[in-house]
């Protein structure tokens, strides 16, 4: 059984062995700083976890666990153009660096190259990782779309974004840990529970998320504080505040994501002054540690000596502390 200091180590090692000097140049070279941007690893750690869990050779998940990084990186670049976000865990987005179209053309090339990377899989498990990868690669993308809807949608039930968060977010959580486990020659239960396990804390992971844009540290974070607050985006402290707001506090919500005549500081400071009275916080915490819950009851189901779940639990507990 390997630590997550290692696992992730490990995972570095291997990508930062890839090479991406093609031509042209200037298609591959927003990949290879894409990639260099860094970021948590989390998916492509899972993945690793995923299989370890089972003690199934480690080795066996590294390159479809790259395809799965540089498919996550994708989606972020994409995700940049969409929510015009200029910055990207520090620094310049790409379409920000380069171009729009130089930025659509090389995330399209990253999804190749994910598929490419994933289709190195072991070839008695490849139908299998296939069919989960692909499925999930589609699920993200219904998700991105239902984000986008709901940046012209007035009202946006709770329930619906719980259904985006799930599908943009959480199934590749879920995906990540599977596949390790498919790799691994686990039985197709313990797979399900796993997955659902990792949807579940994918869930719990983007509500933090959700808080880090409004409270994180811009300089860990690696985001504009407020951006989403900036760019009136429905999350879910937002749609829990026009929940339960009333009288005049709802009237200055709604005036707040309904007008960008406030200059930038204005609006996340009267914003935020808006969730603290609600105590949107703690009821952000509060869902989250639901969907923790949920995930820990699936854990509990999977058919895996404890001794060897204690660092995927370590795992789970990471993501729920995290302060980036």
């Amino acid at each position: 059984m390997y630590s997550i200091q290692y696992l992730h180590e490990r995972f570095n090692t291997a990508l930062a062995e890839q090479t991406f000097d093609f031509e042209p140049n200037e298609l591959y070279e927003p990949i290879k700083y894409t990639l260099a941007l860094g970021g948590k690893r989390f998916r492509p750690v899972l993945m690793l976890m995923g299989c370890d869990l089972f003690g199934g050779d480690i080795e066996k998940v590294i390159n479809p666990a790259i395809g799965l990084e540089v498919f996550h990186n994708f989606t972020l670049l994409h995700d940049d153009i969409m929510d015009n976000a200029p910055i990207r865990r520090g620094k310049p987005s790409v379409y920000k660096k380069w171009n729009t179209n130089i930025a659509i053309l090389s995330g399209d090339t990253m999804f190749a190259v994910a598929y490419s990377y994933v289709a190195e899989t072991e070839k008695k498990f490849l139908p299998d990782v296939l069919k989960v990868f692909t499925r999930t690669a589609k699920e993200v993308c219904e998700g991105q779309q239902y984000d986008l809807n709901y940046e012209s949608q007035e009202k946006v039930p709770i329930k619906d974004y719980m259904r985006m968060i799930r599908l943009k977010t959480a199934v590749l959580f879920g995906a990540s840990l599977k596949i390790g486990s498919i790799i691994a020659g686990a039985c197709e239960k313990d797979t399900e529970n796993l997955y659902t396990f990792g949807e579940n804390l994918g869930i719990a992971f983007q509500l933090k998320d959700d808080l880090l844009d409004i409270y994180g540290d811009e300089s860990k974070f690696g985001k504009i504080s407020g951006g989403d607050i900036l760019d009136n985006k429905k999350t879910y402290p937002y749609l829990k505040a026009l929940e339960i707001a009333s009288g005049d506090t709802l009237l200055s919500l709604i005036k707040c994501f309904s007008h960008n005549s406030f200059d930038n500081k204005t609006k996340i400071k009267s914003v935020k002054k808006i969730y603290d009275q609600l105590k949107i916080k703690d009821f952000t915490l509060q869902e989250m540690e639901v969907y923790y819950q949920k995930a820990m009851a699936f854990f509990d189901k999977i058919d895996v000596d404890n001794e060897r779940k204690r660092e995927l639990l370590n795992f789970a507990k990471k993501i729920m502390d995290r302060d980036s």
